[in-house]
């Protein structure tokens, strides 16, 4: 019996390891097509199809033949994977392939169905177009065809449009519309026309292809001088083409401060080639770099299946359209009609000038003028020059802190001298001012020599104190290009001396000369805001200004207009105006003078510069008194 039981386990054992063998020599000669499924999809995605078998081509030719196919898309890379595997029935099996594109702001997905055969028992795919897009035929490819998109807007004061989309013309050589030789000669004819170097022109037409548009220049449509509108009409290679373009309201509109959109540079390329691309538009400088993602918006895209149609040209099928998006808005505080008529007011100065408006209450910039001789640079916000006598409301406030009050008298002497430097004070400074006078006098008639002779009540980090109370000596990003001033420790008595009238190593913005008068008128610190997204606090560290001394301080600089050198704002209409006058002594051989002037009138506060002139109240005043008269 117990043999008979080994043999039949032994039977048993046999029998079963023999139907194992059987199942794995099965699996082996039907394979599953999970995997040529998966090796196509990776394939795909990848771009190289080597691992893949197909019935009817070679890998190699199956690759270049999607190449060709997808070449169209540019740099995109696909994700491919396998949603699913039909089961086998009689050596044939179905893939479904999910396929997305990053083409657009919403990514182009679809499926596709890859045909799977089992030949000597390895599964085969069978190539054709249809394999990237269900819907391609053979000889079609992919191609796509970019929808720019509309650069945001930037708002003012209340939402009032700045920039925007605004209608130019731009004007050219059109390569296909006449041979080389003419095209050349007109180049220089349009260069000439529109003033730009005829030769450098001329040379790049004759460099262009021959279905090339050469842009020479682009204008405003109501600036296109009338002899290049003529030159357009009338010679057949020169084309005028109707475009937008973001512009402000007008050229000179806050230029420097809002900058330009423009082709980007090849270093731009270079520096951020995921972002931009040759022929890309993009904010260049100012606001328009600075928040150029905000406003650049996403393009769009569409995507065609293309067929080679030969002469006749090519037949298209829209397959997938990705709308463009249009940039955001970016929120500023600036007034139009401010802004405006203080670029109007500082058309006619020939030497460099700014002219800043704040209002107190919000800190907002309203207007940040900079005149045509400061050549595109931004003194306005980001100037950094002695202020003068304006700086003396700083120093009011170091002394009043010191001990002295408005009443307090203080020798104003025709000279005074510090270490064996003469100070004086300017030259018809009224002789009935002289003598020992109360400090508001001091500060109506701005006695140099006064204020000299209180550097020693202001001890180390007095003026530094009182500049940052006022906001001014600390530096911080306000959003925008902002210099805040500059209130150095002195490194010598004749420094010291300096310091206390605005010159030594006292350096400020007008924006910052706005800002301390807005900050007295306001009766607290205020700063200074031009894109109210931009969230900003009071420096640490900054002592408020009290209500006593900012009653002080109100108090002498209305002296200013009712009886000094700021009296010609006594005749403003409205609100009493405060103010203070200042001349900067620069440079030697000879040796030249800022003119500032600050004053502030209900919720309003103004600075006035002046590289050059002859004293603030002969050369800002009568701009900024013109500027309040405007804004009422």
């Amino acid at each position: 019996m117990r043999r008979v039981l080994l043999a039949s386990t032994a039977v048993l054992l046999v029998t079963g390891l023999l139907s194992s063998c059987d199942q794995v020599a099965d699996r082996l000669a039907d394979p599953e097509p999970d995997q040529a499924a998966a090796d196509l999809a990776t394939g795909l995605a990848g771009g190289d199809l080597a691992q893949v078998v197909f019935t009817d081509a070679t890998a190699a030719e199956a690759t270049a033949s999607y190449s060709s196919v997808v070449e169209g898309l540019g740099d995109v890379e696909p994700t491919v994977t396998v949603e699913d595997v039909a089961d086998a029935t009689d050596g044939e099996s179905t893939a479904t392939l999910a396929w997305s594109w990053p083409v657009g702001a919403q990514p182009w997905t679809y499926t596709t169905e890859a045909p799977l055969e089992l030949v000597d028992d390895e599964w085969r795919v069978a190539w054709s177009p249809a394999l990237v897009e269900p819907s391609l035929a053979e000889g079609e490819v992919l191609d796509t065809t970019p929808i720019a998109a509309r650069r945001g807007d930037i708002t003012g004061d209340g939402g009032q449009t700045l920039v925007t989309l605004r209608p130019v013309v731009r004007l050219g050589v059109d390569r296909s519309a006449v041979p080389k030789a003419q095209a050349v000669e007109a180049a220089r004819g349009l260069a000439r026309v529109v003033d730009i170097d005829a030769a450098s022109y001329a040379d790049e037409v004759a460099k262009a292809g021959d279905a090339a548009f050469v842009e020479a220049i682009t204008y405003r449509r109501e600036d296109v001088p009338a002899a290049a509108a003529r030159l357009a009409e009338q010679d057949p290679a020169v084309l005028a083409i109707q475009d937008e373009q973001p512009l402000a309201p007008t050229r000179e509109f806050a230029a420097p401060i809002l900058g330009t959109v423009g082709e980007v540079t090849a270093e731009m390329v270079k520096d951020e080639p995921e972002k931009y691309a040759a022929g890309d538009q993009a904010g260049l400088s100012g606001l328009q770099s600075r928040y150029d993602d905000l406003l650049q918006g996403e393009p769009g895209v569409v995507v065609s299946a293309v067929t080679d149609a030969g002469e006749e040209g090519e037949a298209e099928r829209e397959l997938f359209r990705a709308d463009a998006r249009t940039g955001g808005t970016l929120e500023l505080t600036l007034d139009p009609d401010l802004q405006l008529a203080a670029e109007g007011l500082l058309a006619d100065v020939r030497p460099a000038s700014a002219l800043v408006a704040i209002r107190p209450s919000t800190g907002a910039i309203l207007a940040a003028a900079n005149g045509p001789g400061t050549d595109g640079y931004n003194m306005a916000t980001f100037g950094q020059f002695a202020p003068g006598s304006t700086f003396k409301t700083v120093t009011s406030l170091a002394l009043l802190r010191a001990g002295l009050t408005p009443d307090t008298r203080v020798p104003c002497t025709s000279t005074i001298v510090v270490d064996g430097k003469r100070f004086k004070n300017y030259s018809d400074y009224p002789s009935g001012a002289t003598g020992r006078i109360p400090l508001r006098s001091a500060v109506a008639n701005s006695c140099n020599t006064a204020f000299i002779s209180q550097t020693d009540r202001l001890g180390g980090t007095g003026l530094y104190d009182a500049a940052v109370s006022l906001g001014m000596g600390l530096d911080h990003d306000l959003g925008f290009p902002a210099f805040l001033g500059s209130v150095k420790a002195a490194g010598s008595e004749t420094e010291a001396a300096a310091n206390t009238i605005g010159q030594g190593t006292v350096l400020a913005s007008p924006m910052v000369m706005a800002t301390v008068i807005a900050s007295v008128q306001q009766g607290s610190l205020v700063i200074p805001q031009l894109v109210p997204s931009v969230q900003v606090s009071a420096p640490d560290g900054a002592q408020p200004l009290s209500a006593a001394e900012a009653k002080a301080l109100k108090g002498m600089l209305r002296g200013v207009v009712t009886e000094g050198s700021g009296r010609a704002l006594a005749d403003l209409p409205g609100p009493a105006a405060i103010a203070k006058t200042g001349t900067a002594e620069f440079g030697s051989d000879p040796v030249r003078t800022h003119a500032w002037m600050i004053a502030a009138q209900g919720d309003l506060a103004v600075a006035v510069f002046v590289e050059v002139g002859e004293s603030g109240s002969r050369t800002a005043g009568p701009i900024l008194k013109e500027f309040l008269r405007a804004a009422r």
